[in-house]
């Protein structure tokens, strides 16, 4: 049996370097959205990865580099992380108390932008095969990574990748790109995302803007036309009336509810958090919140644009408006036929000159909670954090994560470094190094235990 003693000394000791590695990923920008600094900083990884003895790739894509990379292990068994090292634009850069790509240890803790979205993981896996290393020359199972650029831009090049490449790839379980602990510091298992399907839809009434005097009871309006397309999607009991759209809905399991019913109830943590003062439909809480928050199917309006925004008035009638939607789906929803089903619904409404240009989406996935890796995970939490990992069935996020479930046909489990106030995609995105050290220790466990097949 190995000493597990011996490697949390070994990772207490390394935390700093490790810490330090990561500043390096995070001083590199590498922002997928504005195609900015992407192969550099797959550079960086991928000279990590051989740094430690993989075999790395570095595979050209039309978009941002893919990297895969394999090391031998003394079982056969084999464990792929996912991962990705593009983070999302740090605007508004007001915000943050020092600069996004100026790393900065305070508190106890490490800001910078992608220090928890996703390269602190990254970094996290390698201080984690670092100890075993270190202490047994060689790894206990065999180990790949997959870690792409494009996440944050719905990966674009992945599913491609994957499919072309499944020998590869090939594993007996996956750990995905994320992992925390919740608002009373349980250790979280996330068992699946929702799909997403992300659209936008335009409408055109006229070749330019019009003064409202001369155009508003004569013109259609474009505001007006978008505001009435967007209202036939939903109703006020937040219902999406788009025909068919329910069809596939898989209800959750009998088990997954029982999972849902033994989380905490996060109502207050949420009204505190967010400043929200009510939940949709007068829910006070509880399972009716666990349940709602990623077993259910949404339509939600991300954004608006049209007419004057500027300060003070302007009598003006918009000639154009457009709208950004998404739609979380859950199994077995398909982003592509949702996207049919819309079109069909705003031309059957009238709304055939409401133009929609799909901007993205994935299907939702989702791993048994009986499944062993599963289970091995979940419970080896326990000798790090005092009790295994609560498990939730469904994810309110959506992720690519489906690609790779359905090509490779493996479990995927989440396992990282993050909590509630990391502030992922926002101004002063941090990460705990209580946090980062008790993933590591939990990660080194779980390849032991892989490599002495207690696992799938």
């Amino acid at each position: 049996m190995t000493d597990t003693n011996k490697l949390d000394q070994y990772l207490e000791q390394n935390l700093h370097t490790s810490i330090e590695e990561l500043k390096t990923f995070v001083a590199q920008p590498s922002v997928s959205a504005k195609k900015h600094g992407q192969p550099e900083c797959a550079r960086l990884v991928a000279d990590a990865l051989e740094k430690r003895g993989f075999q790395v790739t570095v595979h050209p894509t039309e978009g941002a580099p893919i990297i895969s990379a394999v090391r031998r292990g003394k079982s056969a068994r084999t464990l792929l992380f996912y991962d990705h090292y593009d983070v999302q634009p740090a605007e508004p850069l007001d915000l943050w108390e020092t600069p996004p790509f100026e790393p900065t240890l305070r508190d106890g803790k490490l800001f910078g932008r992608g220090v928890s979205d996703n390269k602190g993981d990254i970094a996290n896996r390698l201080l984690a095969i670092d100890a075993i290393l270190a202490d047994q020359g060689e790894l206990p199972c065999t180990v790949k990574f997959l870690i792409e650029g494009e996440e944050e831009v719905s990966s674009t090049n992945l599913e491609a990748f994957v499919d072309s490449h499944r020998q590869e790839l090939a594993a007996d379980a996956c750990i995905w790109e994320f992992g925390s602990v919740d608002f009373q510091d349980v250790p979280v298992q996330y068992l699946g995302l929702r799909g997403i399907c992300y659209v936008e839809l335009e409408v055109e009434t006229a070749a330019m803007d019009v003064h409202s005097g001369l155009g508003g009871t004569i013109f259609p309006n474009a505001a007006w036309r978008l505001v009435w397309a967007l209202a036939s999607l939903k109703n006020e009991e937040e219902e999406v009336l788009i025909k068919g759209f329910y069809d596939d809905v898989i209800p959750p399991s009998e088990e997954d509810l029982l999972y849902l019913k033994a989380l905490p109830d996060t109502a207050d943590e949420y009204r505190t958090r967010y400043g929200v003062k009510k939940f949709l439909g007068d829910m006070q809480g509880g399972m009716d919140l666990n349940f709602s928050e990623a077993h259910k199917a949404s339509c939600t309006i991300c954004g608006l644009n049209s007419g004057y925004q500027g300060q003070g008035s302007k009598t003006v009638l918009p000639a154009k408006a457009s709208a950004k939607i998404d739609f979380r789906l859950i199994p077995d929803q398909k982003p592509e036929k949702v996207l049919k089903l819309l079109r069909k619904h705003l031309d059957s409404h009238g709304f055939e000159d409401v133009k929609v240009t799909y901007l993205g989406g994935g299907s939702p996935s989702k791993t048994n909670a009986g499944d062993p890796f599963v289970q091995l995970v979940v419970n080896t939490a326990k000798d790090i954090y005092g009790m295994p990992m609560q498990i939730v069935p469904m994810s309110g996020g959506s992720g690519p994560n489906f690609i790779v479930q359905e090509a490779l046909q493996v479990p995927i489990v989440s396992l990282g470094i993050g909590y509630p106030g990391s502030a992922a995609h926002s101004p002063n995105e941090n990460i705990r190094l209580n946090d980062y050290l008790r993933s590591a220790k939990h990660l080194v466990r779980v390849l032991n235990a892989m490599g002495e097949g207690t696992a799938h």
